[in-house]
C-alpha cells in the first residue's frame, strides 16, 4: 500500500511542476509517531442516514458489527494531514480524511493511514470516495438502501456475504486502473448495478440469492473481466466490444453477441460494453 501512497503524492507534484508553477519546497516533513483515533458516529434521529467516506490513500476495512452506534472504529496514522474529520448534519453525515496541503514530500516509505470501521444496522445510503488505497469491504447483513464507490487506483475486495437486509435501488461502482473484486452480489439485492473501469482486473460474482429481477451495466476500457453465474440463475448476458476474447462455459447458448442460460426465478440482465481484452463468464 505505501508503494501507492507514493504514487499519488508524485503524481501530485509533478502536476503542479507541469503547470509552470515555481514552488519554493520547505524542509521536507517527517512522518510523527502513531496515533490512532477512536471513531464513534452516533445514530441519527432519522430512520435512515446517508453515509460519505472520503478516504483518500492507505488502507480501509469495512465490515458489520457496530453495536450502539451507526459506526464503530479505529483511525491510524502517523501524519497529522490523515487525521479524520467527522461531521453530522441530520441524517447527512461524513468522514473525511483531513485536508492535506502538500507544502513538501513527506518521507513515504513511513508514511501510515488506516482505517477500520465497523457500520450499524441502520438503513443507510453508503457513498464511498476514495483514491489510491487498498480496501476490504464486507456488507452482509447491512441494510443498504444505496451503495456507490468511486476511486481511483484500487486493490479492493467487496463481499456481500449474507443477503442485504434492505431494497437497494442502485449499486455503483466506478473505478481506475483497479483490481476489483466484487462476490456475493446476489444477496446485495440491488434493482440495478453499474459498473465503470478503466484498464484492470475485474471479478463480478453473482452468488447469493436473487431475489427480484436486475439489471447490470458494465463499461471497461482494456481489461480482464470475469462473471461468475451460479449455476440455477436466469441470465442473459450481451456483449458490445472492440476486439475482446469472449469464453462462455458449458450450458450457455450463443445468439450472436448474447449469451443466456436458463435457471428458476428471477433473472439477470447484463450488457458488458468493453473496449479490449478478456470475457470469461463462470458458474
Amino acid at each position: 500500500m505505501k508503494a501507492k501512497i507514493v504514487s499519488a503524492f508524485i503524481l501530485i507534484a509533478l502536476a503542479s511542476m507541469a503547470c509552470g508553477i515555481n514552488i519554493d519546497l520547505p524542509k521536507v516533513p517527517t512522518p510523527g509517531p502513531l496515533v490512532t483515533d477512536k471513531i464513534e458516529v452516533p445514530n441519527p434521529g432519522s430512520d435512515e442516514a446517508r453515509l460519505n467516506l472520503s478516504f483518500g490513500v492507505g488502507d480501509l476495512t469495512l465490515s458489520p458489527g457496530a453495536e450502539k452506534n451507526l459506526v464503530e472504529g479505529t483511525a491510524t496514522y502517523n501524519y497529522d494531514e490523515f487525521k479524520p474529520v467527522v461531521n453530522t448534519k441530520g441524517r447527512d453525515i461524513s468522514i473525511q480524511m483531513g485536508d492535506i496541503e502538500f507544502k513538501g514530500f513527506p518521507a513515504f516509505d513511513e508514511l501510515t493511514n488506516e482505517w477500520d470501521l465497523k457500520l450499524g444496522d441502520r438503513p443507510m445510503e453508503l457513498v464511498i470516495e476514495a483514491g489510491a488505497y487498498d480496501a476490504t469491504y464486507e456488507f452482509g447483513g447491512l441494510s443498504l438502501t444505496g451503495l456507490s464507490i468511486t476511486d481511483g487506483a484500487a486493490d479492493v475486495k467487496l463481499s456481500f456475504s449474507e443477503p442485504n437486509r434492505s431494497e437497494m435501488n442502485l449499486l455503483r461502482y466506478e473505478t481506475g486502473a483497479s483490481n476489483v473484486k466484487m462476490e456475493g452480489l446476489a444477496n446485495a439485492n440491488f434493482s440495478a448495478l453499474t459498473f465503470k473501469g478503466g484498464a484492470g482486473d475485474y471479478t463480478l460474482d453473482f452468488s447469493g440469492d436473487l431475489q427480484r429481477d436486475a439489471a447490470v451495466t458494465i463499461e471497461t476500457g482494456l481489461s480482464n473481466i470475469i462473471l461468475v453465474i451460479p449455476e440455477g440463475i436466469n441470465a442473459v448476458i450481451s456483449v458490445e466490444s472492440g476486439v475482446s476474447n469472449i469464453n462462455a462455459g458449458p450450458g450457455w447458448e450463443q445468439d450472436g453477441d448474447r449469451y443466456s442460460i436458463e435457471g428458476e426465478g428471477s433473472t439477470l440482465t447484463i450488457i458488458v460494453e468493453m473496449g479490449a481484452g478478456n470475457l470469461s463468464i463462470i458458474k
